[in-house]
């Protein structure tokens, strides 16, 4: 079983123009809204790849029904935490040039009783999980130091996988017990504190995550692919060429996909190419929308990861 902690959920509002004109007057192409959260994602990913999955995390009754149907349409098992108000609402504007730009809502604030009551909600699911993920923003009310309460009750024979920024990752980090870390470029630039034009500068900044304990480290590369790296091994894995409808959901789906690479034991080589397959897949969807396991498939046989 894998299980997911999403402390952020969002309603996705993707919004598609010809162009954005700062200052003027804009018409939408399209329109499309889902309701998401970046370990949600990784739950439905998980589940459209054929693993069992339960999500947890902070929910709002506004909201409430909506995001479980999602869930329960897609198979998977959920079990909140419950706060009074909305979900936030985050706005993705993409251009013609696949340009994107991110307008994030905060949301509602959420308090140290609900916090608690999560902490221990992680506590029992994950007496059963083999995998747990925690990814994304916190809501108002709730510290950095949040993410390492929740990871230290998370037994030590878990695989525990952070997608998160600076702030949140050192916290999580703190906790001892992450197997991986996936940052994008900007955020492996922004916690190593280096920048990284190559792929070596891109190794040596992993560095800094497995120095300060993490085991495995996957970096999203955008167009360009993922690199994986224990300090060890590294493998470079390149996307297939596909055309690009929104890169939003692509890195939680590469982490669906490790998720289930980890629960059959593959070797890390074999776990970059089901990522990037993934990743990649996700991109080919519009708005939010994460992958579908055909066009996994499909890119699945195109890409292959090489050492370096």
């Amino acid at each position: 079983m894998i299980l997911t902690i999403c402390p952020n959920p969002s309603v996705d509002c993707t919004i598609e123009l010809d162009s954005l004109n700062v200052g003027k007057l804009n018409r939408i192409d399209n329109k499309v809204e889902t309701y998401s959260g970046k370990a949600l994602n990784v739950a439905i990913g998980v589940a459209r790849l054929g693993e069992s999955c339960v999500a947890t995390g902070f929910m709002f009754e506004n909201h409430q029904k909506t995001f479980e149907h999602v869930l329960e349409k897609e198979g998977v098992v959920h079990d909140f935490v419950l706060n009074s108000g909305s979900a936030r609402t985050n706005y993705k504007i993409i251009d013609k040039k696949s340009m994107l730009t991110e307008i994030n809502d905060r949301g509602e604030e959420v308090g140290r009783d609900n916090q608690l009551k999560l902490i221990e909600k992680v506590r029992k699911l994950s007496e059963n999980c083999e995998i747990a993920v925690m990814s994304g923003s916190l809501p108002k009310g709730v510290s950095p130091e949040f993410y390492g309460e929740v990871l230290s009750v998370i037994p030590e024979r878990v695989k525990v996988i952070v997608d998160a920024e600076k702030t949140n990752m050192l916290e999580a980090i703190k906790s001892r017990r992450l197997f991986m870390a996936k940052p994008n470029l900007p955020e492996l630039e922004k916690f190593s504190g280096m920048t990284v034009r190559t792929r070596e500068d891109m190794v040596k900044a992993a560095r800094k995550y497995l120095d300060a304990g993490v085991r495995l480290v996957l970096i999203s590369m955008g167009a360009e692919g993922a690199i994986i790296t224990d300090g060890t091994e590294t493998y470079y894995c390149k996307s297939a060429s596909v055309a690009v409808n929104s890169t939003v959901g692509a890195g939680d789906s590469m982490i669906a996909a490790c998720c289930v690479a980890l629960t059959t034991g593959v070797p890390m080589a074999e776990m970059l190419r089901q990522a990037v397959a993934a990743g990649t897949a996700a991109v080919t969807t519009s708005g939010t929308n994460l992958f579908y396991k055909e066009k996994y498939k499909e890119i699945y046989a195109k890409v292959q990861a090489e050492r370096f």
